[in-house]
């Protein structure tokens, strides 16, 4: 353990990014170092408090639906990491709805990351069938966002 100095400004950042984001963890290897800082699950399922009751029933559905629609081509992924947003600010319109047509490039939602907001564009004309992710909540690199057909 001698040869490995630990760096708590960096853990106290990287724990700052888990309250930010809202994620659940977040591990960096530098070299022959590696650094994983999680929250407890009890406490990522605090910060989704807001549908209490149907918090619990949502993760056994998605990840059953998820992977069939991975394949989907209609399928619009999110490109990182982060909190999708359906709207463009809270008490605000949706973006999109389910049955509304979209047009290549129209903004579908955004994704913040790092406190910067990435609009995400509908990847071709069609009709937005399903919507998978909730509002304000974490979402992860390839995660099935919603379906354009």
């Amino acid at each position: 353990m001698s040869n490995f100095d630990i760096d708590s400004d960096l853990i106290r950042e990287l724990a700052a990014l888990l309250e930010e984001t809202g994620l659940g963890e977040i591990e960096i290897q530098e070299a022959d170092r590696r650094i994983r800082i999680a929250r407890p699950a009890v406490a990522a399922q605090a910060m989704t408090a807001a549908p209490a009751a149907t918090a619990p029933a949502t993760p056994v559905p998605v990840a059953v639906a998820e992977e069939p629609l991975d394949s989907h081509p209609g399928a619009l992924t999110s490109p990182m990491v982060g909190t999708a947003y359906l709207a463009p600010e809270p008490g605000a319109p949706a973006f999109v709805d389910v049955g509304q047509s979209v047009r290549r490039g129209q903004t579908v939602m955004v994704v913040e990351a790092m406190k910067t907001f990435n609009e995400i564009p509908a990847p071709r004309d069609g009709t937005v069938t399903r919507i998978l992710a909730e509002n304000a909540a974490p979402v992860e690199f390839g995660e099935v966002l919603m379906i354009i057909e």
